[in-house]
């Protein structure tokens, strides 16, 4: 067997802290074939990221780091920065999870590209300009040469995520280490990113450590596994022996927690209500107009963020609002909530028609309307306890509740939630991730709402955390009869709470119907290109999935051709005509499709 690309062992890596000190990593053993995926899975804090920075020189000050680390036979761990350098980039490349902080924002593409041409192979001017474009277009962007003239705010997450592949790919290394690179990516472009990493890979037979927390994308890439947990690993072998047989707790517990769109649900969840809707939304249209010229006196063009969306929401019912970024998900919940300004269309609640200019109405009602936010963190007052933070909502709502009687509800919510009630007088930063997000549910919960809005509220979390607060959520909604409007891009996590599902595209409903049906039977093709892009922790199923890609990227929003992508045969040839609006058909009970092309017309297998 031949030498491989990288092999650590013993690694372990310890920072000194104010508090003592921290084992990151604890003696870990790693190798990588030449041309091997080895995917490296586990939850935050388990070790993933710092095992390959450390092993290439990119920790703190405070760190010490022991242990072994060969690339290639050679030992790079004591390395000198100007021996190291001459390594990363040249022969091992990284690709960050956020390229918006990995690329420099006052340089364009072509500065950034032509800085690595030059600095490895000391090739400038038109050479590597050459060289650059015919990277661009071997990572799949389109219109290379102007893209190079561009600045990564001007890029989609997606592109950005492709001009930093073909950064680290251009010097053709023989290991690419890929740290959660499609984590901040919705699902079809994450597809993308994931078939050209696996493209290059076997075109250049370089060895990929692919990082990160998702089992589904694991499943996809990989041929090897290692399971990491609190600075260890708990188990390795080959995919297929992970999955299907897996020998530790943990890779039990990781796998059985997994959402899955096959499969049964992971929940019961409860009937909802025959009676009339408790929430009736009408023709909602939320539009920004945009300055799209310089000067004071610019054109300015509407963006319409919510275009003309409708859906009734029963008692105890669960909406599951899926969609990619950018098509109005949760623009149209805020617009719900009366959070913002609805330029036409009524939302109706409670049997009340909830009118922009009857302010006193709106404000009675938020005690029945609420919302938990994706970011537990940043919907905290860090000053505030948690016991402040959960109760400030019945300090407008509940009066007639003095301070012992607030502090008993706020207990009694916390052990609801599954937090201990003697955590009342923490802080946020004092909590994890997991445990802050129950304290957002639980100020929501605390006024017994009719209604709330969860808006990617377990899309930041471990996929153990993400299970524990979808249960609580079911168990909620049994106890309470609240009503959920769950909004996610990711269907398995929508699947497993939601009794009925819309599918939103630049601001346009295209379909809606039970979750069971559009999940496993979508009609639309960009609902069946979502499916087919949602990764699936098995590898014989991700191995033999069918790909449905959409073909190009999504179009500009201010285009009023845009929505009209997968009904191009009515499309008017003009940016700002009033363009054809598709017609819901009815395709099964309950079940509604906006109008479309023949799928080939729209997608490519």
């Amino acid at each position: 067997m031949s030498e491989p690309v990288l092999d650590i062992s013993n690694l372990a890596v310890t920072f000194d802290t104010p508090d003592g000190e921290v084992k990151a990593v604890k003696g870990i053993s790693l190798s990588i074939a030449k041309g091997e995926c080895l995917g490296i899975v586990g939850e935050s804090g388990s070790g993933k990221s710092q095992t390959f920075l450390s092993a290439f020189g990119l920790t703190s000050q405070n760190a010490r780091v022991t242990g072994s680390v060969k690339f290639e036979g050679r030992d790079v761990l004591g390395l000198k920065r100007n021996d190291l350098d001459a390594v990363r980039g040249r022969h091992v490349a990284f690709v960050f999870q956020d390229p918006l902080t990995a690329l420099t924002p006052h340089m364009t593409v072509e500065a950034q590209m032509s800085e690595v041409l030059a600095h490895h192979f000391q090739v400038t001017g038109a050479a590597a300009r050459e060289r650059a474009i015919e990277w661009l277009e071997r990572v799949r962007i389109p219109e290379a040469a102007r893209r190079l003239r561009q600045y990564p705010h001007e890029l989609s997450g997606g592109m950005r995520q492709r001009v930093m592949i073909a950064m680290a790919m251009m010097c053709e290394p023989e290991l690419l280490i890929a740290d959660e690179p499609t984590t901040a990516l919705d699902a079809t472009v994450q597809a993308q990113v994931l078939d050209l990493i696996d493209d290059l890979r076997r075109d250049t037979n370089a060895a990929v450590a692919l990082i990160t927390h998702d089992m589904g994308v694991i499943a996809r890439m990989a041929q090897r596994v290692a399971v990491m947990r609190q600075g260890e690993v708990v188990e390795t072998g080959p995919v297929d022996m992970i999955y299907n047989a897996p020998s530790a707790d943990y890779t039990r517990m990781l796998l059985q927690a997994v959402p899955r769109i096959d499969g049964e649900r992971a929940y019961a969840l409860s009937e909802p209500s025959a009676e009339a809707p408790l929430l009736k939304v009408d023709d909602v249209r939320v539009h920004f107009p945009i300055k799209v010229e310089g000067g004071l006196f610019g054109k300015s063009k509407l963006l319409r963020a919510v275009d003309g969306v409708s859906f009734q929401l029963k008692v105890g019912e669960t909406l599951g609002v899926v969609g990619e970024s950018g098509c109005g998900k949760s623009t149209l919940a805020r617009a719900v909530v009366q959070l913002l300004p609805r330029t036409a269309g009524a939302v109706t609640f409670m049997g009340r028609n909830l009118l922009p200019s009857e302010r006193e109405a709106i404000r009675k009602s938020r005690q029945d309307l609420q919302i938990v936010f994706q970011d537990p963190l940043a919907s905290l007052d860090p000053r505030m306890t948690l016991g402040a933070s959960i109760a400030e909502p019945l300090l407008a709502f509940a009066p007639e509740l003095d301070r012992n009687g607030r502090e008993a509800r706020v207990r009694e919510m916390m052990r609801q939630v599954g937090l201990d009630p003697d955590l009342i007088n923490r802080y946020p930063h004092e909590l994890s991730g997991g445990q802050n997000q129950r304290v957002g549910v639980a100020r929501a919960m605390i006024l017994k709402p009719k209604l709330v809005v969860c808006d990617e509220a377990v899309s930041a979390l471990d996929v153990s955390i993400q299970a524990q607060i979808l249960a609580l959520l079911t168990d909620l909604q049994r106890q309470y009869q609240t009503s959920f409007l769950f909004i996610s891009h990711d269907l398995a996590v929508v699947r497993e709470v939601s009794h009925n599902v819309l599918v939103l595209y630049l601001g346009r409903a295209v379909e809606y119907g039970p979750g069971e049906v559009i999940l496993r039977d979508p009609r639309h093709p960009y609902t069946q290109a979502l499916l087919a892009a949602a990764p699936t922790p098995d590898p014989h199923v991700a191995r033999n999935k069918p790909r449905v890609r959409l073909v190009g990227d999504l179009p500009s929003p201010l285009d009023s051709r845009a929505s009209l992508r997968f009904l191009k045969s009515r499309i008017i040839d003009d940016a700002e005509a009033t363009q054809y609006r598709p017609q819901w058909l009815e395709v099964g009970p309950g079940h509604f499709v906006a109008e479309h092309d023949p799928p080939e017309a729209s997608i490519a297998a």
